[in-house]
């Protein structure tokens, strides 16, 4: 992740905000710099990705997770990520990105990140990944047990199951 001032700012700020429930949307405010910029002079999309770091982390401190996942050492992990980029993001644009929980399986957990620009949306995508203690994976269960959620995930709409789907194709047809 390079954008350590805007990390540093986001939880500076996230202290601040109501606390949001596991399956509860979290969006926050960007505004697009000259350093994220490539030369077409809107949002690069490797940013994209930067950003949608620093929105994960501020779900997982809205849901209150954060603070648990630094005392048990638990790292989040990425392990695949799904963008469309449908319009650009120009420079020195507010925009806003939208994460929320989707689902969960035995072991991934499945997470959509919007960015709108006055309520007209920008690019899409998802993304799944995990959590690791010492290279072992951290139990879902657990870490929905500390968000206070210990109901059957919500049921995976059908373009990310195919998403998921795709990727598990991926994976076995490299392993062969």
């Amino acid at each position: 992740m390079n954008l350590y001032f805007r990390l540093l700012l986001l939880l500076f700020r996230i202290w601040r905000l109501p606390r949001r429930g596991l399956l509860d949307e979290s969006r926050a405010a960007f505004r697009v710099m000259p350093n994220d910029c490539d030369i077409n002079f809107h949002l690069n999309n490797g940013r994209y990705l930067s950003f949608m770091d620093l929105g994960r982390v501020h779900l997982m401190a809205q849901t209150a997770l954060l603070p648990v996942i630094l005392k048990q050492g638990w790292m989040p992990v990425l392990t695949a990520a799904e963008i469309n980029f449908i319009r650009s993001i120009q420079p020195l644009q507010k925009f806003y990105l939208v994460t929320r929980l989707v689902s969960w399986d035995d072991k991934y957990f499945y997470i959509e990140q919007k960015f709108e620009v006055r309520g007209r949306l920008c690019a899409h995508a998802y993304v799944k990944g995990l959590f690791l203690k010492q290279g072992i994976k951290v139990s879902n269960s657990e870490i929905t047990a500390v968000a206070g959620h210990t109901d059957t995930p919500p049921p995976m709409p059908e373009e990310l199951r195919l998403w998921a789907e795709l990727g598990n194709a991926k994976k076995q047809s490299t392993i062969a």
